[in-house]
């Protein structure tokens, strides 16, 4: 059997998966990349799951790409799959959202997995990073893009081209996290988000988490015009009349999921 690289366990309707490389500070291997990209997989088509929590250990989110097999990429073409295209790809199109619940490093392809989850809970002894200029190579996954996205050009290039990690207070200033709060309370925190977004309608969580998404590769035009695709097929869901019923009879709705 191959060593369980990423463990599961079902909170509610949240599952968390955790990545258990502790000796190695959960770097991004290929065999670990693969079992999470398989976990969000299976994910996405299990309906009694309403959120994904992703954390690591008390020492480490995730420390990065695993540098033993960066030799393995050299030589390859633009157009070949790399070890990471899969797990990003799975990520983007998850019907659900993705919460990333961080202690300690986050470095290169540990940041990089933070900003493709849809938000993020930092303990106070996160530390963010993406220090691959120091290798004499740049971040691969979506760094130079998300990183932009995420906290504006002038701040994202400080950490690009320094490669200078940044302490969990400003990456929350920065925008990088949405919360932060102390260590002992990151997991719980995050399950706590996922529970709020476990109330809502599951179809129209996943149309906003999908049009929101696309802010990184749609120009404004277009993606407004997604977002209207995207209202208009939550409109026409029987979760939108239920919402409705319920708000006008003062009253909780039961939202089916369809």
């Amino acid at each position: 059997m191959p060593e369980q690289l990423v463990s599961a366990e079902a909170h509610g309707t949240t599952l968390v998966l955790t990545l258990n490389r502790p000796a190695a500070l959960n770097a991004l291997s290929r065999a670990l990349v693969d079992q999470l990209a398989d976990r969000l997989a299976e994910t996405a088509a299990d309906d009694a799951v309403r959120a994904v929590v992703l954390t690591g250990s008390d020492k480490a989110f995730c420390a990065g790409a695993d540098i033993g097999e960066i030799p393995r990429m050299v030589g390859a073409s633009p157009l070949d799959a790399l070890p990471f295209d899969r797990l990003f790809e799975t990520m983007a199109s998850l019907p659900v959202p993705t919460i990333a619940a961080v202690r300690g490093l986050a470095f290169g392809g540990g940041c990089e997995l933070v900003l493709a989850c849809d938000t993020a809970v930092a303990g106070r002894s996160a530390r963010f990073a993406v220090p691959e200029v120091k290798l004499g190579v740049i971040p691969g996954a979506g760094g130079t893009q998300r990183l932009v996205h995420a906290i504006g050009k002038a701040k994202a290039m400080r950490m690009l081209l320094t490669g200078a990690p940044v302490d969990a207070e400003w990456a929350y200033a920065a925008g990088l996290v949405a919360d932060l709060v102390e260590d002992g309370q990151v997991l719980d925190r995050a399950l706590e988000l996922a529970a709020q977004i476990a109330t809502n309608a599951p179809r129209a969580v996943a149309y906003a988490a999908d049009s929101a998404r696309r802010v990184t590769d749609l120009p404004l035009q277009q993606g407004l015009a997604h977002e209207r695709r995207n209202f208009l097929l939550a409109l026409g869901t029987s979760d939108a009349h239920e919402g409705v019923a319920a708000f006008t009879d003062r009253r909780t709705p039961a939202f089916s999921g369809r």
